[in-house]
């Protein structure tokens, strides 16, 4: 049985593994620690194969009041868990970082990109990589995943927007893209994946196909029930836009990953139609 150790309690992607993991009873020992509390440094890791790290700061609005949050917590305290493992012996960490180490809304990302972060959010899981691959050994491997846009039952982010906006509006722009995203589900198997073998290195989970927005929207229509008018001339506004607005190229523009799998697709459980619909 190998016991598995996810720091961060309550967070949507450390819970949704939680309960994916849940289904292997026999193989799998899962426990979640809080990390607000500062006594969870009191707690030995001894006893755990692999650490699951997805305590972090994102979805909020960056300022300059909050920035120095950001380091702290995505950056410090990452490291600071990842050294505690790595003195208790722990032989394995997994390391939830994020495509915005990229910095880009738009384009590809290939093998050659080189990350150039913009946001805080970005820069501060950029830094704790980098900090992160400094204390690896071959006694204790890091994992650092970068997955693109998650989205699944009750997350939050861009496909909560959507889904408003769709019960809301009748209009919806006709617009095509590809976007790499990936759904919680097929997250949760990767990270599965990883851990069962003690994978180090870094990582681009992502749903087996791109996602082009407007199927999204035509999917999420018909789960609801709802007549939506997919409008060409509103799309054609919204094309214009994007070179200038940041919220219509994260929701209209293209970004994907382009030849980095590694794995060939064989954790992603859902397709995408299935995704979407298990996701409203």
């Amino acid at each position: 049985m190998k016991k598995i150790l996810i720091t961060g309690a309550n967070s949507y992607i450390g819970t949704a593994f939680e309960n994916y993991i849940s289904k292997y009873d026999n193989l799998y020992e899962v426990d979640t620690l809080d990390m607000l509390c500062a006594s969870w440094r009191e707690r030995s890791f001894a006893d755990y194969d692999a650490i699951l790290h997805v305590a972090g700061i994102a979805h909020r609005k960056e300022t300059p009041e909050n920035a120095q949050l950001y380091f702290d917590i995505n950056r410090d305290l990452a490291l600071e868990v990842a050294k505690k493992a790595k003195a208790d012996g722990v032989k394995h960490f997994v390391f939830l970082s994020s495509m915005s180490v990229y910095g880009t809304d738009t384009g590809e990302i290939t093998a050659d990109t080189v990350p150039s972060p913009t946001s805080n959010y970005g820069k501060s899981k950029l830094e704790a990589e980098k900090l992160l691959s400094e204390i690896e050994t071959d006694n204790f491997k890091i994992a650092m995943l970068r997955p693109p846009m998650v989205y699944g039952k009750d997350c939050r982010g861009n496909f909560q927007l959507m889904l408003k906006l769709i019960k809301k509006s009748p209009v919806f722009p006709y617009i095509n893209n590809k976007r790499s995203m990936i759904s919680i589900n097929n997250l949760c198997s990767f990270v599965k994946l990883i851990i069962d073998g003690s994978h180090s290195g870094v990582f681009f989970p992502q749903n087996r196909e791109y996602v082009n927005t407007l199927d999204m929207a035509k999917i999420i229509a018909k789960s609801l029930n709802k007549h939506v008018l997919f409008s060409r001339l509103l799309g054609l506004c919204v094309k214009i836009l994007i070179p200038f607005v940041s919220k219509a190229k994260k929701a209209f523009g293209s970004l994907t990953y382009k030849n980095l799998e590694q794995f060939d697709f064989c954790y992603c459980e859902e397709s995408f139609s299935d995704s979407v619909t298990n996701s409203i």
